[in-house]
C-alpha cells in the first residue's frame, strides 16, 4: 500500500467531509442533515480528490499507470494525463459547488457517474494489488453516498 495514496485518499473521503460538517453546524446552528454532508462530501470527496487526483495524473502518470492500475508500459502515460486533465474538470466543479449550491446536484450526477464507472471497471478488471481495491472500495462508497444525495435532493 502506498501510505501517501492510502492517507489522502481517506483525509478527502472520509475525514474533511465529516470535519466541514460538524464545523459548519456548530458554526451557524445549521441541523445536521444529510444536504449539509452532501455539500461537504461533494467538495471534499469529489471536488478535492478528483482535483488532486487529475493534477497527480496530469504531472506524474507513472503512479497511476503504474501503482493502480499496473501498467509498465510508458505509452499509457498520454492516457493517463487525459485522465488527469477529465478528474481536473470534476473536481472544479465539485470545488465550486461549495460556493454554488446549484452546482451540487451537476456535480453528484456527472461525478457519481465517473465513480460509478470506474468502479465497475476495478470490479470487472479484479484489482490485483492493495491501491486498486482500496480505489475500488472508495468509488464504490462514493457512488453511494452521490446516489442517496441524488436521491434525497431531487
Amino acid at each position: 500500500m502506498n501510505k501517501k495514496y492510502f492517507i489522502s485518499v481517506s483525509l478527502m473521503t472520509f475525514v474533511i467531509p465529516v470535519i466541514g460538517f460538524l464545523v459548519e453546524h456548530f458554526s451557524t446552528n445549521i441541523p445536521l442533515t444529510f444536504e449539509l454532508f452532501g455539500k461537504w462530501f461533494i467538495f471534499s470527496a469529489v471536488g478535492l480528490r478528483l482535483f488532486v487526483a487529475g493534477l497527480q495524473q496530469s504531472i506524474k502518470p507513472q503512479f497511476t499507470a503504474k501503482e493502480i492500475f499496473h501498467i509498465h508500459n510508458t505509452e499509457s502515460f498520454i492516457i493517463v494525463r487525459e485522465l488527469g486533465f477529465a478528474n481536473i474538470c470534476f473536481g472544479v466543479v465539485g470545488i465550486v459547488s461549495l460556493f454554488k449550491s446549484e452546482w451540487r446536484i451537476v456535480s453528484a450526477v456527472a461525478s457519481g457517474l465517473y465513480y460509478a464507472f470506474a468502479g465497475l471497471l476495478h470490479i470487472i478488471k479484479k484489482p490485483i494489488g492493495i491501491n486498486e481495491r482500496f480505489a475500488l472500495w472508495t468509488d464504490v462508497f462514493i457512488f453511494t453516498i452521490l446516489l442517496a444525495y441524488f436521491w434525497f435532493t431531487i
